[in-house]
Parts: C-alpha cells; sequence; structure tokens
C-alpha cells in the first residue's frame, strides 16, 4: 500500500512539474507600433509595411516576438490618445510610439502634441508596457519657432519618462526619392528596409529592457 501511495505520489510530482516547464515556456514577446500612416504601411504591398520586416528582422536575429501593427493612416496624437487603451492589449510588453507627423503637417500646437504624447506615455508607463519613442522632425518651411519647439517634444518627454529614443523615425528616407513614394513623404518597400536596418539596434535594446521588466 506504501509503494502505491509512493508512485502515485511521484506521479503527481511528474505531472506538476511538467505543467510548471510548459508554464515557463517563454511566449513570444508581443510588442506593438503604434503610429499613423508611417507605421500602417501606406500603399505597400502585403509583408511591406515596417511592422511586418521589423517582425522579419528581429526574429532572424533569433528573437522569438510578433509585432503587431496598430497604425493608422491620416492619425494624429489626438487620435492615437482616443483609441490607446484599445489599440494596446492586455500582454503587450513593448510598444513602438510613432506620432506627431500629421500634428506637424497640420500646424497643430506643438503644446497639443506634446500633451497628448506625455499622457501616452503616462498611460503605458501605469500599465507598466515598456516604450521606445520613435520622434519625427518638423519640416523647414514651417518656419524656425515652430520647427525648434516640435523638434524638442521627442527629447523632453523621453528624458521625463526614462524611455529611449530613436531622434528620426524617417532616419535615412526623408528627402531620399529613391526610398519615398511619389507623393514624398512615405517609405517605399526599399524604404522600409532602410528604416528597419537603421533603427533594429534600438529595438533590440529596448526588448532586452521589456523582457527584464517582465
Amino acid at each position: 500500500m506504501a509503494f502505491k501511495h509512493s508512485l502515485a505520489a511521484a506521479f503527481m510530482l511528474f505531472l506538476a512539474l511538467c505543467g510548471a516547464i510548459s508554464s515557463a515556456r517563454a511566449e513570444p514577446l508581443q510588442i506593438v507600433g503604434f503610429g499613423d500612416s508611417l507605421m500602417a504601411g501606406f500603399s505597400l504591398g502585403p509583408g511591406e509595411g515596417f511592422t511586418d520586416k521589423l517582425q522579419a528582422a528581429l526574429r532572424a536575429k533569433g528573437h522569438d516576438v510578433t509585432v503587431a501593427n496598430a497604425g493608422v493612416s491620416g492619425d494624429t496624437s489626438s487620435g492615437g490618445l482616443s483609441r490607446l487603451d484599445w489599440s494596446v492589449p492586455e500582454g503587450t510588453k513593448l510598444v513602438i510610439l510613432e506620432l506627431g507627423a500629421n500634428d506637424m503637417l497640420r500646424g497643430i500646437s506643438t503644446a497639443i502634441t506634446q500633451k497628448n504624447l506625455d499622457d501616452m506615455l503616462a498611460k503605458l508607463k501605469q500599465r507598466k508596457i515598456a516604450v521606445l519613442l520613435a520622434g519625427m522632425r518638423a519640416a523647414p518651411n514651417l518656419g524656425a519657432d515652430y520647427q525648434n519647439s516640435f523638434d524638442a517634444i521627442f527629447p523632453k518627454l523621453a528624458e521625463k519618462y526614462g524611455v529611449p529614443l530613436y531622434p528620426f523615425f524617417l532616419d535615412g528616407v526623408a528627402g531620399e526619392t529613391a526610398f519615398q513614394l511619389d507623393d514624398g513623404l512615405h517609405p517605399n518597400a526599399r524604404g522600409v528596409d532602410r528604416m528597419v536596418e537603421r533603427i533594429l539596434p534600438t529595438v533590440e535594446k529596448a526588448i532586452a529592457t521589456a523582457q527584464g521588466a517582465s
């Protein structure tokens, strides 16, 4: 009888260990690319957008991740703030926050843009979600005062919240016609490749931070 009890106990222990091992297996780290048409993949084909190519590049380097596309073409920082809660699902570990370009193109007050981005960062911090802030730069034809005020938003907020900053999301693409669509604003597929290549080291560091915090 004692032997049977011992055998049963050993079997239950084995099942418990199997369950613990199974639950300990890491799920893919969930990343959300939250932004406007630059994130959404405006006028690009399947698999050609930023989030798809970033996911492929990260997986090629051995990162077990999923990168969800939460980009909405034409979105302003106000629109982003209004949809943040339901666009970033539970379980998200890292958000790449890319908004502000449409605010700039519409000449929206930089105080409004900064307040909206500040509120988004505060909400994500409250949810304990790591953030990589992707900066934008103002067009020079808007005047030096607006340009200086707008460009300063992103480093200020990155410092305030202690989040990593990628200074210019369109680095290597802006002003380079070979990497842009005919509208001169959005990246083509080659442009997205360049964007991913340049931001990849910063994303990898942000992933390491997100994994350390979880």
